[in-house]
């Protein structure tokens, strides 16, 4: 049997919230003093306390009631920031819908989506100002509709002045948004999928969604630290996941605002969790494994891992002072890394959790607000995403895909109802994930239905078991599996030691061929590759840093 630890236990309770407005005044109420968010701001660390967050909502919030701001669609663009958060608590607190936009995307791409969601207003950082602006532009000179013409654009160095003449008006008697109070089933926000083919697609989330995956999800994971926020705002499990729920929870969040600054950022905040895709979980672990080469160590350090897992097995656990120095990468306080987002190899799983840390993979869509399933602190089984969230329901097709009802799933498509009847079926939404649940509750997922390779014998391959298995092997960064000319071929983008130097060409190639040959002996006839091609880029990818399948370049060398 896989890795299960102990038997499943009591979820945990904490007081339930009806929606993100009454999360902040329950934390005002019972946390006023502790630390929400901190974050840089030149060489000053900035902190915000639960009662300073929660005054700033309720003042921005009356400030946007004060200019006629209720029933509107209103965009978030820019880095992760503190002035972003309270857009997005004072906008849906409000009465308004929040629309969190990735920052990243060029111009022509932000003019479709506030397009497509309708909105009227947009918060902005100064970073971002000319993309918006430009797609502000666009709008205008090419859509013929006065309600989405007039768009306006606000910048986030203004908020604290709107924050100030908000406070104002609140000491002046003004309780438009302290009265508010938003039916459940009201939209709350649009958040657009970022998925790896198609268009995306506006999801639309509830109040009552929000908050019962808030809810529900705090019921089988325990947070007990602080946190470092490195996943994008703008992303449903960097926001909901990775923020909200930290927040119900009472802990501090260190907002990264840039991906240059995040060793610096663990060394001084000292997570106790992290919420991360599996790309940062692949690239902590290269660097350990290369700092630990360089010092010609790399033989101490696994044997170092097989004691301590003997030890471990005996009951001794000696992990956090065996290796204080690898733990130090991540702070030295760290004792969990929730995965999301994408499969994450065993491989780091196991070795992750001989350095004392546990990595635990869950799994979530947009569509269902977005948190699913997560393997729990002390009941978790390697190779699963874990146990449901409580309230959902899920079923397994004949076909095999997961399928998923309750308060979390989605309201559906924003203007998109052809789109939404496919999706949500009887009440049903259907992922488009392959699975199956096994005799302890976990779930495990196999493959995307519309990424199988079906042969001409009628046997279904799911490409994604066969890239896990060539991305257990170091020389390969990159890999993509798919059906060419009736032949399985592997295509793979490789380190850079492979692209360069004495292992270019005919060698690479003859290593990715016998590293196939390894791959394949594992396999059934019908389930090996025929054909491995090697390239010398990357793959075209989305924001979250997932492939883009239907968009692959053809590079292969």
């Amino acid at each position: 049997m896989k890795n299960m630890k102990y038997k499943n236990y009591d979820l945990y309770e904490l007081p339930p919230i009806r929606d993100l407005k009454d999360m902040l005044m329950q934390k005002k109420k019972t946390k006023p003093d502790a630390k929400a968010f901190t974050f840089a701001k030149g060489k000053n660390v900035i902190a915000r306390t639960y009662g300073e967050l929660a005054d700033d909502v309720c003042a921005l919030g009356t400030w946007l009631m004060a200019q006629g701001y209720q029933g509107k669609h209103i965009a978030v663009i820019g880095e992760n920031s503190y002035e972003w958060i309270t857009v997005f608590f004072a906008a849906a607190g409000s009465g308004n819908v929040a629309v969190p936009i990735d920052r990243e995307l060029p111009a022509g791409e932000i003019a479709g989506l506030l397009d497509k969601a309708d909105v009227q207003t947009v918060f902005c950082s100064k970073s971002y100002r000319e993309p918006v602006d430009e797609a502000v532009d666009i709008i205008r000179n090419n859509i013929r509709n006065d309600i989405r013409n007039d768009i306006q654009v606000l910048g986030m160095a203004d908020i604290p002045d709107y924050i100030h003449d908000g406070a104002q008006m609140l000491e002046a008697g003004n309780s438009s948004f302290m009265d508010y109070e938003a039916d459940r089933k009201q939209l709350c926000c649009i958040m657009f999928t970022s998925g790896t083919s198609g268009k995306s697609k506006g999801v639309m989330l509830s109040h009552e969604n929000i908050a019962e995956d808030i809810n529900n999800s705090c019921r089988i994971f325990r947070l007990e630290g602080n946190t470092v926020a490195v996943l994008p705002f703008h992303h449903a499990f960097g926001l909901v996941v990775a923020t909200f729920m930290v927040l119900n929870y009472g802990y501090t969040i260190h907002i990264n605002r840039s991906l240059k600054t995040i060793q610096r950022d663990l060394k001084e905040v000292r997570p106790q969790t992290l919420f991360v895709v599996p790309l940062f979980v692949e690239t902590f672990h290269k660097q350990i494994w290369m700092n630990v080469r360089k010092e010609g160590k790399e033989k101490l350090l696994r044997r170092m891992m097989w004691i301590s897992d003997l030890l471990l097995k005996a009951g001794i656990d000696v992990r956090k002072r065996l290796f204080a120095s690898v733990r130090e990468a991540f702070g030295g306080d760290i004792e969990y890394i929730i995965s999301g987002g994408a499969a994450i190899d065993t491989g780091y799983v196991k070795e992750f959790r001989s350095f004392g840390i546990e990595v635990l993979n869950g799994y979530g869509t947009t569509e269902c607000s977005p948190g699913v399933a997560l393997n729990r602190n002390f009941y978790h089984k390697d190779g699963t995403v874990g146990v449901m969230v409580p309230g959902t329901d899920i079923r397994i097709s004949e076909q095999g895909e997961v399928l998923l009802k309750g308060p979390i799933v989605m309201q559906g498509y924003y203007n998109d109802p052809a789109s939404t009847g496919e999706a949500l079926v009887d009440g049903w939404y259907h992922t488009g994930d392959l699975g199956f649940v096994d005799e302890d509750g976990f779930l495990t997922l196999t493959g995307r239905c519309k990424n199988l390779i079906i042969l001409s014998n009628g046997e279904n391959i799911s490409p994604e078991e066969l890239e896990a298995d060539f991305r257990r092997y170091e020389e390969v960064r990159e890999v993509l599996v798919y059906e060419q000319d009736g032949i399985i071929t592997a295509e793979i983008y490789p380190e850079e030691e492979y692209l360069t130097g004495g292992n270019k060409g005919t060698y690479a190639q003859e290593h990715f061929d016998m590293i196939c040959r390894e791959v394949n002996k594992k396999r059934p006839l019908y389930k090996q590759v025929g054909k491995v091609c090697l390239r010398g880029s990357e793959f075209e990818k989305n924001t979250s840093r997932k492939i883009l399948r239907n968009n692959r370049k053809e590079e292969a060398q």
